[in-house]
C-alpha cells in the first residue's frame, strides 16, 4: 500500500516544485519507488517530475475532471511506494465557481483523496507570523489534515528558532529549515519554469536540490507522515476520442505544452501519435489523418518558423484534405502574423486569419468552458470541453467563424472565441477533458 502527500504552500513561489523535486529524487536515492502527480493546469511541472523519478507524471484537476477520471489516473501509483502531488498557487486557491468536483484547488485534491499536506512556508520577513499563516491554513476546512510544514530560505539560526518555537507552540511539526541557496534556483521565464528538455543541466541541479534537502530535512519523519493510500477501483480508460488514428504532433521548444494524460489517454484508445519539429522545418507525416499543434513559445522562435517555408508550405498542403488544430500557441501559428517582442511582424502559416502581438503583452490567464460551434478533430459540435488559457499574446484581428461560445470560470463570455476556417480549427485554451 503507497504512502501519499501532498505538498502546498500559502501562496505562488515558495519552492513547492523545489521540495518536491529534491523529496523525489532524495527517496529514489534511497531505492523507493516515487510517483509524482501535478494539482491544477501546469504543463511544465510534470517533465520536471518524470526528471526526478524517472516516471511519468500527469495533472489532476478538481475543477475540469470529475471523480472517475482522478481516481484513474492517480492509480499510477499503486505500485509506487510513496505518492507526492505538487499543488499549484496556494493550498485553497481556486475559482469562485465550481467546477466538476471542485474550484480546482489543491485542497480539494488533498481532501478527496485523503492525502495529508506538507506546507513550504517561506517566513522572509516574517518571524511568528508563518506560525499564524500555518494555523489559518491548518484549520480552514476540515476535511484537509496538515502533516507539518517545511521552512524555506530562512535568513539565519536565530530566524529559523523564532519561527519554529512558534510552530511548535501552535502543535505543527517543523520537518526542516532550508537556508538560502541559490545554486537550486530554476530559471524562469514569462510563462513560468524554463522547460525541463531546454536545461542540460536538469540532473545535476536535482541532484543538488536532494542532497541539500536531505541535509536540513527529516526524510524519515516526513515519510512517516505521509497518509496510507487505498486506491478506490477506477474504470480503466478516460473515455477519451482521439482527434485521429494516426496524429502528427508538433513537438519542440516552440511546441511542447501539452497535458501528458491527454497524449496517454489518445495512445490509450488506439491513435498513434507521430512527433514533428516545426523549428526543424521537418513536415507532419504524410501518412497522419490529422495534425495538432500544441502550445509552447512561437512568441520566442517566430523569426525562424517564419523562415522555415518547408514546415509551412507542408502545413498548408496537409490543411487541403485534413484537419489542423491548433492550441494557443499552435492556434497563433495557424494565424497570418505574429508580431514579437520588439515589434517585428513575422508571416506564418495563414491557414486562419488570426494576427496576433507579443509586443503589446497583457496577460490571459484562467479555466475557460467552450461549448463547441462546429466539430474540431476528436469533437463533435455541442461538445463542452474544459480547459485553462494561460498567455500574454494579444489578439490584432481574429476574423474567422468562431469556433466555440467559451466562457471563463464564473460564465462570463470571453472573446477568445478560437476561429475555424476549411479544415483549420485553432483555440486559445488549452483542453484538458471533455463533460461527460
Amino acid at each position: 500500500m503507497p504512502a501519499a502527500l501532498v505538498i502546498s504552500a500559502p501562496a505562488s513561489g515558495v519552492g513547492k516544485t523545489t521540495l518536491t523535486l529534491a523529496l523525489a529524487r532524495a527517496w529514489r536515492h534511497r531505492g523507493l519507488n516515487v510517483q509524482c502527480f501535478k494539482s491544477g493546469p501546469d504543463y511544465i511541472d510534470p517533465a520536471f517530475h518524470a526528471a526526478a523519478t524517472g516516471r511519468a507524471s500527469v495533472n489532476v484537476d478538481s475543477w475540469a475532471m470529475d471523480r472517475t477520471t482522478i481516481a484513474h489516473l492517480v492509480s499510477r501509483g499503486t505500485d509506487a511506494d510513496i505518492v507526492l502531488a505538487e499543488g499549484s498557487m496556494g493550498l485553497f486557491d481556486g475559482v469562485a465557481a465550481r467546477g466538476v468536483s471542485g474550484t480546482g484547488a489543491t485542497a480539494d485534491i488533498a481532501e478527496m483523496l485523503g492525502w495529508p499536506v506538507v506546507l513550504v512556508i517561506d517566513p522572509s520577513g516574517q518571524a511568528q507570523t508563518a506560525a499564524a499563516i500555518a494555523t489559518g491554513l491548518r484549520d480552514y476546512r476540515a476535511g484537509v489534515r496538515l502533516a507539518g510544514v517545511v521552512l524555506n530560505r530562512v535568513a539565519s539560526p536565530r530566524h529559523e528558532d523564532l519561527v519554529r518555537r512558534a510552530l511548535n507552540e501552535a502543535g505543527i511539526t517543523v520537518f526542516g529549515a532550508l537556508p538560502r541557496h541559490a545554486e537550486i534556483s530554476l530559471p524562469k521565464r514569462h510563462l513560468g519554469l524554463v522547460q525541463a528538455e531546454e536545461q542540460a543541466e536538469i540532473g545535476k541541479l536535482i541532484d543538488e536540490a536532494a542532497r541539500f534537502v536531505a541535509e536540513h530535512v527529516d526524510l524519515d519523519a516526513v515519510l512517516n507522515s505521509a497518509g496510507k493510500w487505498s486506491p478506490q477501483a477506477a474504470a480503466n480508460d478516460m473515455s477519451v476520442t482521439p482527434p485521429g488514428q494516426r496524429i502528427a504532433l508538433a513537438r519542440d521548444a516552440a511546441f511542447s505544452f501539452v497535458y501528458p494524460h491527454m497524449l496517454e489517454a489518445w495512445r490509450a484508445a488506439g491513435a498513434e501519435i507521430v512527433p514533428f519539429s516545426p523549428l526543424a522545418d521537418e513536415a507532419p507525416d504524410a501518412s497522419a489523418d490529422v495534425c495538432w499543434l500544441p502550445g509552447g513559445y512561437p512568441e520566442l522562435h517566430a523569426g525562424k518558423i517564419a523562415a522555415n517555408a518547408r514546415f509551412r508550405s507542408s502545413l498548408r498542403a496537409f490543411a487541403e484534405t485534413r484537419p489542423v488544430h491548433g492550441e494557443c500557441g499552435g492556434y497563433m501559428v495557424l494565424g497570418t502574423g505574429l508580431t514579437d517582442a520588439d515589434g517585428i511582424s513575422h508571416e506564418l502559416t495563414g491557414l486562419l486569419g488570426l494576427e496576433t502581438s507579443f509586443a503589446k503583452r497583457r496577460m490571459h490567464l484562467g479555466y475557460r468552458l467552450a461549448e463547441l460551434a462546429a466539430p474540431m478533430p476528436g469533437h463533435r459540435p455541442g461538445a463542452r470541453l474544459r480547459g485553462h488559457e494561460f498567455h500574454y499574446s494579444t489578439i490584432l484581428t481574429q476574423p474567422d467563424t468562431p469556433l466555440a461560445v467559451v466562457h471563463d470560470a464564473t460564465g462570463t463570455v470571453i472573446a477568445e472565441t478560437g476561429s475555424r476556417r476549411g479544415h483549420a480549427t485553432g483555440t486559445f485554451f488549452h483542453l484538458i477533458a471533455e463533460d461527460r
